[in-house]
């Protein structure tokens, strides 16, 4: 697998073949580009190394900052200043930028320093990076969990150098730049040095060594040589004095002389970042080979846990890349957190929880269980250092930990590792935190009120109480169960029962339809808010695009007119963002996995591709590529719930090396997919020989290895119209012998059965909101229903539109918030939302 991985796919804007059927009638929000880079990575480690040209996001690349539609251009062609380290993976807007430690080859003087070179060749794999500019000297990078290794091949010249620049951080883009706050380095002896940095309040050190047999080394300070200095110290830089300051060798050098410089980091002083060096590369010179052969050793192993079946190079190449992209992130760093002194498990770039925690994070769960619970662990560590667990956490002291993204993600992750009894964790130390963090934020107004707002959070903050209260059961704690459980219930409270579809709100980077399909605890109970299963259906058609018009994509530089009439559609993102990534299989909820099947097929054979632009958005630390490698396996888990949904395979055959053994899956009456070509539904399926009527798996049954075949044909059939996944209803509600609070098949499991008439909506829609609601929370006093928009805000935007007739699935008009530093639209009230963007 690891011959087909391409690093550069998602590194330029979305170049994808014109989109045909549903998948052009879907719209795309948010930047049109993967903001990947192609630099040397090692799986999930704490280093990161590429060709540095300033660009946004990761430093690699020609691209301005953008929000959305195509991103502009700050170059015209791929240039580099020099190499950095330390890069994000597909995210925007994140706001901590890094490319700490510029390392820059150069035949010119030193005065020069900053210049860039143009790019003229550059390749890339798994762990290795090279790039050779228009100065004729080539570059060569690999890196280690907490190393990089450098090697640069020189022409002839007289006074050749290699340059570390400590000064510099973040992007060339305005207000993008990181200045270091405190500094210092110093030259041990010949071809040897140290120093500190501290960006973001982290401290970053170094060991650097460098093989330069009769080069100078010196320090420097404002591009001025400082012979004889063996050390500079800053105890307080102001950006309005910074001068740049670093390292340098410099000597004659002749045609194919290879320099290597090899460095060690730690967030924990310089002493631990030789020891990092050491045990990543061991004593030098010359490491170089030793090390890209053992980081490519171990992406071989990481990308070998998948294999798939299909005589197509191209798609073989997706999925190899999709794979790859969805190991680079978190970055782990054990014993190395720069803001408490004590060991142990320590993970940053969790960027964010919002993007990966339905699909990266099942994956990473699935493939590398340990790797899951020393993340589990490291997010339990910060919560209880810093108070509440992240939903975004990069290497900066009190960074914006986005908050406003979503509440209570890590509960979801959390709650998978519970069910699915992976050992290493304390529940009894997670449950503390678990129960603390929902009272934070949101959760104070969702205890008060009964909802919060942005009213997504109602939906995070009640699925968190449900995957919380899975943790109490297993330490135990049976009223605290209870308790939990039955604020659970409260998911209803966000729903407009008229329209079936969430309230009037704030709605990040999204509207109300984007996040009125998502996957909940109680899906029965979800469908009948709806009216019903044919009433929800109506619903998800519309928003898939269903008998609607191809739309037009917001260009460069779309202007807010264009964003609203693209949001007042109501229409699914296409994997341009996270929001609505789950709802394609919302369908199995009603009896129609035949939709599902046809969503996914646009998107999986439409939406991804090759070449650099063959991401169709930001790929967000794997949140993108995750989705893939799940939709394109035939197979989607349900974040918290602990099943997996089964779908059609877009390949013959595929294994995947599971916990416990080898899970594959196989098909028959199987048609190699195209872009556009017909859509190949689930007639049957067995599992170890034995035929399952289901549409889904426990995890259980996933993570312990087995056999799946698929038959597939041409037409839809009867397979998962009656036999839908289950749902968790509250105990008033559930069927005679039920629990109302399992989500597995058999008994104790309440399923999907409609509580108001198939069709309903209206007043029967309201009427099976009031039910739901009675369950969780007593008796409705039916002529105040207004009290159940208490403290909604009022819409953020006007689009200009009247409101949609009666019989549309889409009754109200959408709101937004982006991440636009300077909004172009009026902001709910501070105390409406709890957190102004």
């Amino acid at each position: 697998m690891i011959e087909r991985v391409d690093p550069f796919i998602g590194t330029d804007v979305t170049a994808l073949p014109a989109q045909s059927g549903l998948a052009a009638t879907w719209w795309w929000p948010k930047p049109q580009i993967g903001n990947t880079h192609p630099g040397a990575t090692f799986p999930l480690g704490m280093v990161s190394a590429c060709a540095y040209s300033g660009a946004y996001p990761t430093g690699y690349g020609r691209y301005d900052l953008s929000l959305e539609g195509i991103p502009d251009t700050i170059h015209d062609t791929n240039l580099a200043s020099g190499f950095s380290h330390f890069q994000q993976s597909g995210t925007g807007a994140i706001r901590k930028y890094y490319n700490y430690f510029r390392v820059t080859p150069m035949v010119e003087p030193l005065d020069v320093l900053g210049r860039s070179w143009e790019i003229v060749d550059e390749d890339a794999s798994p762990g290795y990076y090279t790039a050779t500019l228009d100065s004729g000297v080539t570059a060569e990078i690999t890196v280690g969990p907490k190393s990089a290794v450098h090697r640069y091949t020189f022409p002839r010249h007289s006074n050749a150098r290699v340059v570390i620049d400590f000064s510099l951080g973040g992007l060339a883009i305005p207000y993008g730049s990181t200045i270091p706050l405190r500094a210092h380095l110093e030259t041990i002896e010949p071809g040897v040095a140290s120093g500190v940095v501290v960006a973001e309040g982290a401290p970053i050190a170094v060991h650097i060594e460098a093989d330069t047999p009769q080069w100078r080394q010196m320090l420097w300070y404002d591009r001025r040589l400082m012979p004889g200095g063996t050390r500079l110290d800053f105890d307080h830089i102001r950006p309005t004095t910074l001068r740049n300051f670093g390292l340098m060798w410099a000597g004659p050098s002749e045609p194919g002389q290879t320099i290597e410089l090899r460095i060690g980091f730690s967030f924990r002083g310089v002493e631990q970042a030789e020891k990092n060096l050491r045990h990543d590369c061991g004593p030098g010179p010359a490491r170089f080979e030793a090390r890209r052969e053992r980081t490519q050793k171990t992406w071989r192993k990481q990308l070998k846990a998948i294999s798939v079946d299909t005589p197509s190079r191209a798609r073989k190449t997706v999925f190899a890349t999709a794979l790859y992209h969805s190991l680079i992130k978190p970055s782990f760093a054990p014993s190395e957190s720069p803001f408490w002194p004590a060991d142990g498990p320590f993970a940053f770039d969790i960027s964010t929880m919002w993007d990966i925690y339905r699909t990266q994070l099942p994956l990473l769960t699935a493939l590398q269980p340990e790797k899951a619970v020393e993340l589990a662990n490291a997010l339990l560590t910060i919560c209880e250092e810093e108070g509440n667990f992240p939903i975004g956490y990069r290497l900066a002291r009190g960074g914006d930990r986005f908050s406003r993204q979503g509440s209570a993600l890590a509960h979801t992750f959390l709650a998978d590792l519970c069910q699915l009894g992976v050992p290493g964790i304390d529940w009894d130390w997670a449950l503390v935190h678990m129960s603390d963090d929902l009272r934070r934020t949101y959760g104070e107004e969702y205890l008060l009120r009964g909802e919060a707002h942005p009213i997504s959070h109602t939906l995070d903050i009640a699925f968190g109480y449900w995957c919380t209260a899975k943790v109490a059961r297993h330490v135990g704690d049976k009223a605290l169960a209870a308790q939990f459980e039955a604020l659970a219930e409260r998911w209803v409270n966000a729903y407009d029962p008229e329209s079936g579809l969430l309230k009037d709100s704030t709605y990040y980077e999204g509207s109300r339809y984007n996040y009125s399909f998502r996957l909940q605890h109680d899906m029965a109970g979800r469908i009948a808010v709806s009216g019903g299963r044919e009433r929800f259906i109506e619903q998800l058609d519309a928003f898939f695009g269903y008998g609607a018009e191809p739309v037009v994509q917001p260009g460069l530089k779309p202007g807010a007119d264009e964003l609203l009439a693209g949001y007042k559609l109501g229409r699914f993102e296409g994997l341009n963002n996270e929001p609505d990534m789950d709802a394609p299989w919302a369908y199995h909820y009603a009896g129609r996995p035949d939709r599902t099947a046809e969503v996914v097929h646009d998107i999986v054979h439409q939406q991804f591709g090759t070449g650099r632009g063959g991401l169709p958005g930001n790929d967000d630390s794997g949140g993108l590529s995750s989705w893939y490698v799940w939709a394109s396996l035939g197979l989607f888990p349900v974040a918290g719930q602990n099943i997996l949904l089964i779908n059609a395979p877009s390949f013959r055959e595929a294994s995947i090396a599971v916990g416990e053994g080898e899970f594959t899956i196989r098909t028959e009456g199987f048609v190699e997919p195209e872009a556009g070509g017909p859509v190949q539904y689930v007639q049957s399926v067995s599992l170890n020989g034995s035929a399952l009527h289901r549409t889904w798996l426990s995890g259980e049954e996933f993570h312990s290895g087995g056999s799946l075949v698929v038959r597939l044909g041409p037409e839809p059939s009867g397979w998962g119209t009656t036999d839908v996944p289950p749902s968790s209803r509250p105990a008033a509600d559930a069927p005679h012998g039920a629990t109302g609070t399992g989500t597995g098949s058999g008994a104790g499991a309440a399923h999907a059965e409609p509580v108001a008439p198939v069709g309903a909506r209206g007043a029967a829609g309201a009427a099976a909101h009031d039910t739901v609601l009675e369950s969780a929370t007593g008796p409705i006093d039916t002529d105040s229903r207004e009290q159940a928009h208490l403290h909604a805000p009022h819409g953020v935007i006007e689009t200009g539109a009247e409101p949609a007739a009666d019989d549309s699935p889409h009754a109200e008009q959408p709101t937004i918030v982006t991440d636009a530093a300077a909004p172009t639209r009026a902001l709910p009230e501070p105390d409406q939302t709890g957190d102004t963007p």
